[in-house]
């Protein structure tokens, strides 16, 4: 029985994700199939079938399911926190560097937004004033540099690309 949760079902809807996220690294999505998905994982087409749609579907669920991890890093504007949200980031980026490459390659930085922005800050930093244009700054330039440390194989440490944003804002 092919219960929703169960843990097999788990387990093959893992081995389909990182399949996918193995292949997207070498082709670009409209190349990958169901084949060649099955083929990886050692699952039989109606498993995918029994869980996707298809590719497409199979890469948004991707999409959501690093939305929702992502989202739950942040899960209080805790100020006692010894962490900052940015160090929190580089670490979560460099523990699922494949999911990122994968969120990068199909775009979805530019059609979604993950980045979580303290408006209230920004506010207090700039005045109110042109927010949305220093949002759209703040979320371009990490969006830029998280590909560029993705790139390089997260040679840094989260501890350093911490200490680079922090020096970018000088101290706000």
């Amino acid at each position: 029985m092919n219960v929703k949760n169960n843990k097999r079902r788990r387990e093959s809807i893992a081995k389909i994700e990182r399949a996918f996220m193995e292949l997207l690294q070498s082709q670009e999505l409209s190349e990958i199939t169901v084949s060649a998905l099955c083929s990886m994982s050692g699952l039989n087409r109606s498993t995918f079938y029994a869980n996707f749609l298809d590719v497409y579907d199979l890469a948004d669920h991707l999409r959501k399911k690093l939305e929702e991890e992502f989202s739950e890093l942040f899960p209080s504007a805790d100020p006692n926190r010894e962490e900052s949200g940015a160090l929190l980031m580089f670490r979560h980026i460099e523990e699922n560097q494949l999911f990122y490459k994968t969120y990068f390659k199909l775009g979805y930085d530019e059609s979604h937004q993950v980045m979580i922005y303290d408006t209230v800050r920004a506010e207090q930093d700039f005045g109110g004033e042109h927010i949305k244009y220093h949002i759209e700054f703040f979320r371009h330039g990490i969006n830029a540099v998280i590909k560029l440390w993705l790139a390089g194989g997260c040679k840094e440490s989260p501890e350093e690309m911490e200490q680079i944003i922090k020096a970018e804002y000088r101290g706000r």
